[in-house]
């Protein structure tokens, strides 16, 4: 069999991966591979699932309804991001998308969707379609982690199941202009940033009040949900992050 050079594609899927360990790939995958990349049979692809790092996998059968590809050697191990979770209001559609694939390029564990006073009710969510965008963006970035993506859930309700040990970095918009005063605590993590409308008074008096929760200024001006949630990856990640 003729062996082609090794392709830039790169593909999730969602079964072990090891030396000599055969993939069978979905329909779907199968028109990605062969129909839309045009690739065939000896093309070398990288593999990722989410928990055993990258591999080089050959194409050893090629079809329109499937195929099987067979993994060589391991070219990236597993690479965790750190330990912070990003919580925040959905906004329309497009700008929500936005916010899940650019936490799983800027590294965080998991992605929580939250409902808050001010949460329009028109921005509800498709889970799997967000954790279908977590995948995309995986495989764009080059990240060997997929982290997954909560189904929509009401604050309150999250922060009275909040973890002792975990610290919260809350956006708040009131502080416009002051110091970001993030404090150099080790440990979990998590972000929090409020909708288009900002926090009600009432969430806002209950998070003042919790004694993980340190609010902070994204600085002078009033930013956009989606620029938020990058404003605020940003500086944790200077901060407390694995940038450094």
């Amino acid at each position: 069999m003729v062996r082609f050079m090794a392709s830039k594609v790169r593909l999730y899927v969602d079964h072990p991966l090891g030396e000599g360990q055969s993939v069978p790939l979905s329909r779907e995958q199968a028109h990605y591979l062969f129909g839309v990349m045009r690739l065939g049979e000896g093309t070398v692809v990288s593999l990722i699932n989410g928990a055993d790092g990258e591999w080089d996998a050959e194409v050893v059968k090629a079809s329109k309804k499937g195929g099987v590809l067979t993994c060589s050697e391991q070219t990236a191990a597993l690479q965790m991001p750190p330990d912070l979770w990003l919580l925040f209001a959905p906004i329309r559609k497009e700008r929500t998308a936005f916010i899940v694939e650019k936490a799983v390029e800027m590294g965080v564990r998991r992605v929580m969707p939250v409902q808050t006073d001010f949460t329009q009710s028109a921005n509800r969510i498709r889970q799997d379609k967000l954790q279908a965008h977590a995948v995309e963006a995986a495989e764009q970035c080059g990240g060997t982690f997929v982290p997954p993506v909560n189904d929509l859930a009401r604050l309150d309700r999250v922060l009275a199941d909040w973890p002792d040990d975990r610290q919260l970095m809350f956006c708040d918009e009131v502080l416009i202009g002051d110091p970001v005063g993030l404090p150099d605590i080790a440990g979990p993590w998590a972000i929090l940033v409020g909708p288009e409308g900002g926090f009600s008074p009432a969430e806002r008096d209950r998070l003042r009040g919790l004694p993980y929760a340190h609010p902070v200024s994204l600085g002078p001006r009033i930013l956009r949900a989606d620029t938020a949630a990058v404003a605020a990856l940003t500086v944790w990640q200077q901060a407390l992050g694995d940038w450094g």
